[in-house]
């Protein structure tokens, strides 16, 4: 397309239909939807003109439906919510009555109109975004998706049990696996579980099991001591380059001491390590892996305590839950108390939200600036769970458990607050802003620690407890994949977990197609949503690969050869490596630039910086935009009184 093609307006033939959605009242409560009907019918190219409740019903599906069988139009235009909750929705619905899905054109007026304007404004704006989305349907043109080949091939980076759990479902659906682990060590932060909660099976039992599927299974490969160190391509056709080099971390280098001396098995579970299923690697080496699609599940951290934060690091009687979790599951004896250090344990108390829902201004930011405002969600169980095993295991020992609030919220979870209410555990409920003080109490105490705080049960009084234990219910922090994040461009959200295209119609994809995510590497979750975060992954990878080849929406850059000058200020502009290229021009006119549809994403970024218009995005071209302003900048329609 030229420069001065870009200035052609509509032939004059097209035929739009216009739906619009009441949503329920979103939009019709502030939008005069019959008066924005009768609008929308006054507009050139407009030959269908509907409303309903709900445009995404099956009834208001059909109508779209009905309306193209019949030749009533040939493009739609939707005014509804946010074409990101059912833009395909509508695309189907065009597909299944005939039509080219990509003759289709959205226009939000819930988010941008009915949420944030009311009465004769609203309805005058809703007018201007269908206007210009009608203007734009009679600019478009029919499109085809992009075909790209796909290597049945997956790789799945991390080897705890969301990774497993990936790896494994991939294997069953007939899909080659690599799976890589940068640790000597399978099964990440759920090998240090001692029972999983609600079912209160052994955490290593599940794991053992897991494992040995996957070590067994011949089309999945196990990669331990292994870093992806360079990734390119795109879905279907990545290329990644992973090291495997000798156990750097003094941890890992210790724990394979320690079972080395105790003579452990390779494959067998280690409580609190894992499973060690090969011997680590003497020297580096270097593994090219092609796979269509890649699974991160690089799961997370335990938030550790700044020194001092209610006196941990500076006294030994302050420890974490994982530490408790620890303890617990290593004193096979039991008894009437609790002991640490050899010290008998008769009064503990239970901290929570250490490092989760932090408030600015009131809660002091680590070193890099970052405040975890986000809830971790699974402490609240966890420490439930430890409260009751403490009562069963240990009657003699007294609980006071400090929260903020409690957030039970899994099946089953509300049952552990009951239960360690009954068991006798105490409850004292603080304010943010006036968290537990923890004090050392002078020499020859009977109890080492003294923990004060303002008990809102009890109208605000103040209670100062002597104890001899105080656990930290940490929160979730995530891994450090910055690597990973600038190799393969990641998007990162707020709270640094790595961030999903939608929460709830794409929960577990990332921007960039074929890289997905499993499990604790999103948000914090328990080892079941985990679980089932790697299987959808899991299935969502294997229908990418299932056909051997994989079809992408066409809204990709093209570039005009005839008005290309080959000045590379696009290449340079672009923020995907290796998408565009400049070429030796086919005409002999030299350098021209190429774009790989597989890897663009349409942000039109280098149509912003190209001097000759030569390259335009399908689907939002300059043709399109200009008939988008002419309609918004035009004379307004009035509806007519009925």
């Amino acid at each position: 397309m030229t420069a001065e093609d870009s200035k052609k307006k509509p032939a004059g033939d097209e035929k739009v239909a216009v739906y619009i959605c009441h949503c329920g009242g979103n939009i019709s409560d502030h939008v005069d939807v019959e008066a924005l009907e009768r609008m929308a019918a006054e507009m050139p190219g407009v030959t269908v003109s509907r409303r309903n409740h709900f445009m995404c019903s099956d009834p208001g599906q059909n109508m779209i439906i009905e309306d193209l069988k019949a030749g009533r139009a040939d493009r739609i235009v939707v005014a509804s919510c946010s074409p990101a909750l059912h833009e395909t929705t509508f695309r189907r619905a065009a597909q299944r009555a005939g039509v080219n899905p990509y003759l289709y054109e959205h226009a939000n007026i819930r988010e941008q109109v009915s949420w944030v304007h009311h009465g004769d404004g609203a309805t005058a704006k809703a007018a201007a975004l269908v206007g210009a989305a009608v203007a734009k349907a009679r600019a478009l043109q029919p499109l085809e998706p992009i075909r790209v080949e796909a290597i049945r091939h997956a790789t799945v980076i991390g080897g705890g049990i969301a990774g497993l759990k990936a790896a494994r479902d991939l294997a069953i659906r007939g899909v080659k696996v690599a799976l890589i682990e940068k640790t000597p060590f399978l099964g990440g932060n759920f090998a240090k579980l001692d029972r999983v909660y609600p079912t209160q099976e052994k955490a290593g039992d599940l794991l053992a099991g897991l494992a040995a599927t996957v070590l067994a299974h011949p089309s999945i490969t196990v990669i331990t001591c292994a870093e992806m160190v360079a990734s390119e391509g795109y879905v279907g056709d990545f290329k990644l380059k992973v090291k495997r080099r000798p156990p750097e971390s003094a941890e890992d280098i210790d724990k394979l001491a320690r079972l080395k001396e105790a003579g452990v098995a390779k494959g067998a579970f280690v409580p609190f390590v894992g499973i060690l299923p090969f011997d680590v690697p003497q020297a580096e080496e270097t593994v090219d892996l092609a796979t269509g699609a890649v699974v991160l599940a690089t799961g997370f951290k335990h938030y550790t305590p700044p020194r001092g934060m209610y006196g941990y690091g500076d006294n030994p009687e302050v420890i974490t839950l994982p530490d408790l979790i620890k303890l617990m599951a290593e004193d096979a004896g039991g008894g009437g108390t609790l002991k640490v250090n050899g010290r008998p344990v008769k009064t503990m108390a239970m901290i929570r939200c250490v490092g989760s829902r932090q408030i600015p201004g009131i809660h002091e930011p680590d070193e890099k600036g970052n405040l975890n405002e986000y809830c971790s969600r699974v402490c609240c169980t966890a420490t439930l769970q430890a409260d009751r095993e403490l009562r069963e295991k240990y009657p003699e020992t007294v609980i006071y458990d400090f929260y903020r609030d409690i957030r039970a919220y899994g099946r089953g979870h509300e049952e552990y607050y009951v239960g360690a209410s009954r068991d006798g555990v105490l409850f004292v409920r603080f304010e943010a802003d006036a968290a537990p003080a923890v004090a050392r109490t002078p020499e020859g105490s009977e109890n080492p620690l003294a923990i004060t705080a303002k008990d809102t049960l009890l109208s605000g009084q103040d209670v100062e407890i002597p104890v001899d234990l105080v656990v930290l219910a940490v929160g979730m922090v995530p891994s450090d994949v910055s690597s990973i994040v600038d190799i393969m461009k990641l998007p990162i959200g707020a709270d640094r977990f790595l961030l999903e295209v939608h929460p709830k119609l794409r929960p577990v994809e990332l921007a960039t197609t074929g890289i997905l995510l499993a499990g604790t590497c999103q948000a914090p979750m328990d080892s079941t949503e985990a679980a089932e975060g790697a299987t959808a992954a899991s299935v969502k990878a294997a229908t990418i690969l299932s056909r051997g080849f994989v079809e992408l929406d066409p809204y990709v850059a093209t570039v005009d050869a005839n008005l290309c000058t080959g000045t590379g200020a696009c290449a340079e502009t672009c923020p995907h490596p290796g998408c565009i290229t400049l070429t030796d021009a086919a005409n002999g006119k030299g350098r021209t630039a190429k774009v790989n549809p597989a890897l663009c994403t349409g942000c039109g970024m280098c149509v912003a910086v190209c001097p000759n218009i030569a390259i335009e995005v399908n689907g939002w071209t300059l043709r399109q935009y200009e008939a988008m302003v002419d309609a918004i900048v035009g004379e307004p329609i009035v509806a007519e009184a009925e």
